[in-house]
């Protein structure tokens, strides 16, 4: 999975300091919350999406892949309120469903969130390090490092449970152990791995948390680090992206309205 997510070019996007790109990314996600019109949340979810195939460094074709289960987004967020939302315009009823059009534009509206919110958070999931992210938590927001740290020493053990799952399941495998079928079968797998991998994750958990004892993580004095995270002017370059790109979605919202509603709120 890794691999699969790792950057086939890197472009400029992915030299930004993380914790100026996360305070941008929030700031598009409430500018996206507050956004009633149609139109332009349809244009964000555009613009996002130039800027996700453009400058995420990665192929279209996985691009296109990552962004499938955004079809299944955009359909579950927005039938229900199509199918049983309120409205004046009634297109259609059947039973306890009823579509109107103020539903249905209401509808397609959270769709547009739904999947401009995933796509805005995608690209900073692809161009952003998770190391260099907590790194430029600590030295620019002040993170504690006890919980930086310990964020990024859980993420490495990750790797380390799902080995012991593998063993694990193997092991029963070669002993011939058999479970029932249904709901009992799933609670004996579930004492069968449950316990074992817990009692090895907290003793590895308690060996992680004496080690970073011992290096005095745990307290609040001044520490260096070899990996400085600073502000440049690719920060500068991003906000002037996002800048341009929004802006261009509300204008192309006034001059060229896809639905010319500019309010969906009923």
């Amino acid at each position: 999975m890794k691999q699969f997510l790792t950057p086939r070019r890197t472009t400029w996007l992915h030299r930004a300091n993380p914790a100026a790109k996360l305070g941008m990314i929030v700031l598009l996600f409430l500018l996206t919350l507050f956004t009633h019109s149609l139109d332009f949340i349809a244009y964000q979810a555009i613009a996002v999406f130039l800027v996700l195939f453009l400058m995420s460094g990665h192929p279209p074709w996985k691009i296109m892949l990552l962004l499938l289960p955004l079809l299944f987004v955009f359909v579950s967020s927005s039938i229900t309120m199509i199918l049983f939302g309120k409205g004046d315009t009634l297109w259609w009823k059947w039973g306890i469903i009823r579509i109107s059009e103020e539903s249905f534009y209401r509808g397609i509206h959270i769709g547009f969130k739904s999947v401009t919110f995933a796509a805005e958070g995608l690209l900073y999931v692809l161009t952003t390090s998770s190391v260099a992210l907590f790194y430029a938590l600590m030295q620019k927001v002040k993170l504690a490092p006890k919980y930086a740290y310990s964020f990024m020493a859980s993420v490495r053990l990750l790797p380390m449970v799902w080995e012991e799952f593998l063993i694990r399941r193997s092991a029963l495998q070669i002993r011939g152990v058999r479970h029932s079928r249904g709901i009992r079968g799933w609670i004996e797998q579930a004492k069968l791995y449950a316990v074992p991998l817990l009692s090895q994750s907290i003793r590895r958990a308690h060996r992680v948390a004496v080690a970073m004892e011992s290096k005095s993580f745990h307290n609040s004095r001044r520490r260096t680090y070899y990996y400085t995270s600073e502000f440049t002017l690719y920060d500068l370059g991003l906000l002037l992206l996002l800048a341009s790109a929004f802006a261009a979605a509300y204008s192309l919202a006034n001059i060229y309205p896809l639905f010319g509603i500019l309010d969906v709120r009923y």
